[in-house]
């Protein structure tokens, strides 16, 4: 079968393997659609473990069962999370799936930008989710996204009313937006790239600004005289940083949902006086994917427009391009070469 060999971002291989050989309580999954994640692009990230085969917001077709794997069977539709939870280690007991070691540790074989993908025992019990007719391949691409984005939003305790800024508008800065306008939130989103800044007015911001022009005294502007009771870091530059710690409100919150390169610098007595919470955000858990594709399922959250591009897997490389470059693209796919024909149009 083709793999694509991860090296770096400009060095990515389509390479021969073997197909993966299942057990009995396994499934092989033929990949349909696989979606090029911000965290496959951060190359100071994955260099440090290359060659690799990456893809983990995979979904497919399954084309083989094992003898013991008798929840599914062949032609199912699927998707399938990459890291699962053991439900059994003192984190698990806790509720803290997400800290679990089996969660960080575990993967499918080999990985999602691949012909066809062995899906382990733990993944098939707790990591395989069918999915309804109202839920193309395509589509399904973003329900790890997504479910990343609920299990973030967790941490904040968002009420109705609360104002919420959200820098970096891209695929993970409009999902957190979708996903707050659901719970009644003001939203302020703010970008360097006018193409985003405008898909986020589309998907709802009270305001979208401008990164150079943004300042804490345009945010109390907007905003009532007021900082922001939540920030949500969906940008990895230094900047975004600088930016978030100033613009949060007393007893506030931030979320670094995108992970910056160099360490935070945190200004203490402030921080200590106002009480404000920092917060990371990875992963998500079973119960967090349910949800994701519930949502989608109800038509409560939209993604089909926020995946702006659809690759073939000899392209691969062309995706990775789009993806790191960013310009006019948000979510990137890659679909398997004789699917010539997109559900719906996708330039």
């Amino acid at each position: 079968m083709k793999v694509a060999v991860y090296y770096n971002n400009s060095d990515i291989r389509i390479e021969e393997r073997p197909a993966p050989v299942i057990s009995g309580n396994e499934v092989l999954v033929k990949m349909r659609a696989s979606g090029i994640c911000g965290t496959d692009i951060m190359e100071w990230y994955r260099i440090k473990n290359v060659p690799r085969i990456l893809g983990h917001e995979m979904a497919g077709e399954i084309v083989e069962t094992g003898s013991k794997a008798g929840a599914f069977n062949k032609g199912d539709r699927v998707f399938v999370s990459h890291h699962v939870p053991c439900y059994e280690c003192p984190y698990c007991v806790e509720g803290n799936y997400t800290a679990c070691g089996l969660l960080h540790a575990g993967n499918y074989d080999p990985g999602g930008f691949a012909e066809f993908v062995r899906i382990p025992e733990e993944n098939v019990t707790h990591g395989t989710f069918l999915l309804p007719d109202s839920v193309p391949y395509e589509d399904a691409t973003m329900i790890e996204p997504l479910a990343c984005v609920i299990s973030g939003q967790k941490q904040l305790g968002l009420k109705k009313g609360h104002t919420v800024l959200i820098i970096g508008s891209g695929v993970s800065g409009l999902l957190h937006l979708k996903l707050a306008k659901t719970k009644g939130l003001k939203v302020i989103a703010i970008d360097i790239n006018e193409y985003r800044l405008s898909m986020a007015r589309a998907y709802g911001a009270d305001h979208a600004v401008d990164g150079p022009a943004y300042s804490v005294d345009i945010l109390k502007k907007i905003n009532d005289d007021r900082l922001a009771d939540s920030v949500i870091v969906c940008a990895a530059a230094q900047q975004a940083v600088q930016t978030a710690l100033a613009s949060v409100e007393r007893k506030g919150k931030i979320l670094f949902f995108a992970v910056p390169q160099n360490d935070i610098v945190i200004p203490s007595t402030r921080f200590w006086r106002d009480e404000i919470t920092v917060t990371f955000s990875y992963g998500a858990s079973p119960d967090d994917i349910r949800e994701a594709l519930s949502l989608m399922d109800k038509g409560s959250i939209e993604v089909a427009s926020l995946i702006t591009d659809r690759i073939p897997f000899s392209d691969i490389q062309e995706g990775f391009r789009r993806a790191a470059e960013g310009k006019n693209s948000l979510k990137v796919i890659v679909v398997p070469d004789d699917m010539n024909k997109a559900s719906r149009p996708i330039s």
